[in-house]
């Protein structure tokens, strides 16, 4: 029997939730599917699923191989609709992940335009300033300004940005305005995210200053709204703070002591097969991206 037989028919009972339904879905008889999903058991020499009068469930080696089975059908089936319609409209879902502050100020401006070239996409826009996992959290496409260690992703550096020291007129005029690194550690500095070390470079090399303050959070947003405030100083990626620095309030500081960037990177599970949304969607945001930072 056909092997892509067999795996068409077995993906569609599961998909189906059942052998009738699966054979209404393909068109073809309920015995013809029985009997693919039999044999692609018995090529396996496993059990698939757990068959019973009332309902058809995944065996745990079942879910493996559907796992794995899926993507392999939606990538065949993409494929043969980029080759009898040159004038593909890409649609279906992608889940796409970024940081609370950078998504609101450089993603979500760019999803118009998305949405305007590819109007079937259903995109689905997590915002969150922890590392979000790919797998667990089903993420096709995650956008991160931060290191990346990760054996199971695949990385696409698409531009820099650089740090900032800042804080505003008020609080400098109440507090003085620090001159040097080490000045630092007699001033309220707003933490984020446990990040209590601070690196500077100097004239003979790396300056670490342990900075600590009356306030920490988990997201940007709080910090910059609280070095807004006047309550103290922050350090950032110059990218989270587009419009901030516009505005005659906040200063930067400590400049020619900052050498350090963080990489904007685009990040995907290392997946043999890659739906084309998703990779169509990928290749926007690394041009739109770099383009606009």
């Amino acid at each position: 029997m056909d092997r892509f037989q067999e795996l068409a028919a077995f993906v569609a009972v599961v998909d189906a939730g059942g052998f009738s339904a699966a054979a209404r879905r393909t068109g073809g008889s309920q015995s013809v599917v029985s009997k693919s999903v039999g044999a692609l058991e018995q090529r396996l020499g496993v059990r698939l699923l757990h068959r019973s009068t009332r309902s058809v469930t995944l065996t745990d080696a079942g879910r493996r191989y559907y796992e794995r089975a899926k993507p392999l059908l939606d990538e065949m089936a993409q494929v043969d609709g980029e080759l009898t319609n040159s004038t593909l409209e890409l649609s279906g879902p992608v889940r796409i992940a970024a940081p609370s502050t950078f998504g609101r100020l450089h993603v979500l401006p760019l999803v118009p335009r998305l949405l305007a070239l590819h109007p079937k996409l259903q995109l689905d826009l997590q915002l969150a300033d922890h590392v979000q996992d790919l797998l667990t959290e089903n993420i096709d496409l995650a956008i991160r300004i931060s290191p990346v260690h990760s054996p199971d992703a695949v990385v696409r550096h698409v531009a820099t940005s650089p740090l900032v020291c800042v804080g505003s007129r008020r609080y400098f005029e109440q507090h003085g305005t620090p001159r040097t690194p080490e000045d630092l550690v007699g001033h309220n500095c707003i933490v984020f995210h446990g990040l209590e070390h601070w690196t500077f470079t100097g004239p003979r090399g790396p300056i670490h200053v342990r900075v600590s303050g009356n306030l920490a959070s988990n997201t940007v947003e709080t910090v910059l709204s609280a070095v807004q405030a006047g309550i103290g100083i922050g350090m950032f990626h110059r990218a989270s703070l587009t419009g901030a620095l516009r505005d005659a309030d906040v200063l930067t500081v400590l400049e020619a002591f900052i050498t350090e960037h963080r990489d904007v990177s685009l990040v995907w599970p290392n997946r043999r097969f890659i739906p084309a949304r998703v990779r169509q969607v990928t290749a926007f945001f690394a041009s739109a991206l770099a383009e606009r930072l």
